[in-house]
């Protein structure tokens, strides 16, 4: 054991390929299963689960129900990062995994209202209440698995890896969906909606497989060996950072703001108010996520270069302006409009998420880091992803009009903008020792 003086040895890490692999892989699993009950809720949930509502309040039911899981990501958030500031980051990814890919497995068998009555949805908001904990303490390890093995001028790139598990969770999840979506409406309701969440499983084996293999950074190993672990973490963490606790809450808010908007609400509004068929809204969706992907890529690099914080304000920016034109575009009932809208949202998605992992790793100390960038990542995501399906829904409901929903969404990206804007990076000397741990682990890795 090193002396409380001396720096713990770094010994060689993981291949650049095989933090990828772990933090990328894993993440996508995840998303996958936690957008598939999205799209489900937006789809059959209403009518499976609720019937005895009429449209409108099946459809609020059902996300309702869909935002429960967001109720319990905070939850998960900060006990899963309790764990992972206290044991380890390698175990608590491992543990989320089996969280949400069991949770979503056994969705796909529950039995509907037509069975069991009340008990189907109960069931549902139990095993929607496991998933939403599991990924609340999914993201936050991803990231640190995967920054905290990068040199200084990689961080933000490093950080991408988990950020790339949002969109092709959604791909992916989209993509399952359609290969049902052929199905007669009497089958699809029936059973067919059952198979996205019954092939889980597998994905959940490849993805165990891959994060066993981890181990974590030197940066955390250093904070073990000269005994600075903290009993409690988030007491800790709310002592010294509550500003940027708050702010970097308030920060997270406007990407799922944007994305729920489009990847959830707008399968019920397109098909329902619009007119668009489900299948084609399905590909229109599913077209926009390769921009998605990419512009995280070009958002994570510029971050390394110009500033993680000034990438994520100027995509905090475009998040105020895009929701009124995006409404008018897919108002238009043309698929090609409607396309263009999607993926300019992607496009503001994409410079947000590029940009985040790097930025939270930055301005939240390393003995409570995990727990730091969980709660806030995982409180932005129940103010900008939880509720907005719901407003959304109510306010169309209320005033048949897309502009103060769009209005809504915008008022959210403004409150992330002007949190960005007030966010401090670490001092100079703890960045400095983040610094030479980083570039040592590049090194050995």
């Amino acid at each position: 054991m090193a002396s409380p003086t001396t720096p713990a040895p770094v010994t060689a890490g993981p291949s650049k390929k095989g933090i990828f692999a772990a933090s990328f892989i894993g993440t996508s699993i995840e998303w996958y299963d936690y957008y598939i009950f999205g799209t489900a809720a937006a789809l059959v949930f209403g009518s499976v689960f609720y019937p005895e509502f009429d449209p409108t309040a099946g459809t609020i039911a059902a996300f309702a129900t869909f935002a429960v899981g967001f109720i319990a990501r905070p939850l998960g958030a900060a006990v899963i990062g309790h764990f992972g500031d206290r044991i380890g980051r390698k175990s608590m990814l491992v543990l989320t995994l089996l969280l949400t890919g069991g949770s979503t497995f056994l969705i796909g068998v529950l039995p509907t209202y037509a069975a069991i009555g009340v008990g189907a949805p109960l069931l549902l908001v139990a095993l929607r209440l496991i998933q939403g904990f599991g990924v609340g303490g999914e993201w936050g390890g991803a990231v640190l698995i995967a920054t905290e093995h990068a040199s200084p001028r990689r961080r933000a790139v490093y950080g991408s890896f988990a950020q790339f598990g949002v969109p092709v969770g959604v791909l992916t999840s989209n993509l399952a969906f359609l290969a049902v979506s052929g199905l007669s409406d009497e089958d699809f309701l029936a059973w067919g909606w059952r198979i996205p969440f019954l092939i889980s499983i597998a994905l959940v084996v490849v993805g165990f497989f891959v994060r066993s293999k981890l181990q974590d950074a030197p940066e955390f190993q250093e904070v073990k060996e000269k005994k600075q672990v903290v009993k409690v973490p988030v007491a800790e963490l709310v002592k010294r950072q509550p500003r940027t606790l708050v702010l970097g809450s308030l920060a997270s808010i406007a990407p799922p703001a944007v994305g729920y908007t489009v990847i959830v609400y707008m399968l019920t509004y397109g098909t329902t108010v619009v007119g668009f068929d489900r299948t084609t809204l399905l590909w229109l969706i599913l077209a926009s996520t390769a921009v998605w992907i990419g512009t995280i890529v070009v958002a994570a690099l510029l971050s390394d270069r110009f500033g993680s914080k000034r990438v994520f304000a100027i995509g905090a920016l475009t998040a105020v302006l895009w929701p009124l034109p995006m409404f008018a575009l897919v108002n238009t009932g043309s698929a090609g409009a409607a396309l263009f809208a999607f993926v300019v949202a992607a496009v503001v998605q994409g410079i947000m998420a590029g940009a985040q992992g790097g930025l939270f790793t930055e301005i939240f100390e390393v003995k409570t880091r995990y727990s730091g960038i969980s709660i806030a990542y995982q409180l932005g995501g129940m103010i900008g992803g939880a509720v907005t399906p719901i407003v959304a829904t109510a306010l169309y409901g209320s005033y048949e009009s897309s502009t103060p929903i769009a209005i809504y969404v915008a008022a959210l990206s403004l409150v992330s903008l002007l949190a960005v804007l007030g966010i401090r990076p670490l001092p100079k000397a703890q960045q400095a020792d983040a610094d030479r741990l980083g570039t040592a682990a590049a090194t050995a890795g």
